[in-house]
């Protein structure tokens, strides 16, 4: 079935950058789309940012757009996500998935990112 390790979380105060990691085993993690996904405090589990199985091609939410970097090493079976000018709203609990058929169906545990003013 696979696992996914996510690390890197942690606190930070606005403006700064942080680096995410989301490592696979198990799987055959160069075949997939992989995403990255948070949850806030009190809300929904909200879409992040997506790379498909190359690495070639990305898409993000707009409130991330141009702040935030997902990338990938299929040599090292691990996705990434690198958080720039971080803001408050950033504050959530961030999970990486697989995707595959075109939805989401194994994740990580999360890993906390607390940004503070």
């Amino acid at each position: 079935q696979g696992q996914l390790v996510e690390s890197g979380g942690g606190w930070m105060q606005v403006g700064g950058s942080l680096r995410l990691s989301c490592e696979a085993s198990g799987l055959a993690f160069s075949a997939y789309a992989m995403g990255w996904f948070r949850q806030a405090p009190g809300k929904g589990r909200d879409f992040v940012a997506r790379i498909d199985y190359t690495g070639g091609s990305t898409s993000y939410t707009d409130s991330v757009k141009g702040r935030f970097t997902i990338s990938r090493d299929n040599a090292l079976n691990t996705v990434y996500l690198q958080m720039n000018t971080v803001k408050p709203e950033d504050t959530a609990v961030y999970y990486c998935a697989r995707e595959r058929s075109g939805s989401y169906d194994l994740w990580g545990q999360g890993t906390l990112v607390t940004v503070s003013s």
